[in-house]
């Protein structure tokens, strides 16, 4: 992914939305933090779509049972043991 200051990206913004529109998405920095990405209006589109985390466990079609209950170690212990 490209890397641009914003600067840099208020001149040359007609190209960086054609290389959006052609899939290469470019992140604007400003003051030393990357601050915004410019992708193409399709690609917004397919990420703001996404469900949460969330919805996802909630449209899970099984049953309580399904889960197999958690240990009650942190998963630190489990991965050091």
């Amino acid at each position: 992914m490209k890397e641009l200051k914003f600067e840099d990206a208020k001149a040359t913004l007609s190209t960086l939305i054609d290389l959006a529109v052609a899939g290469e998405p470019t992140v604007i920095i400003r003051d030393g933090r990357k601050e915004a990405v410019i992708v193409s209006f399709a690609e917004w589109e397919k990420l703001s779509k996404a469900p949460s985390f969330a919805e996802v466990l909630l449209g899970f079609p099984g049953e309580p049972g399904d889960i197999p209950r958690r240990s009650r170690k942190p998963a630190r212990a489990l991965r050091n043991s």
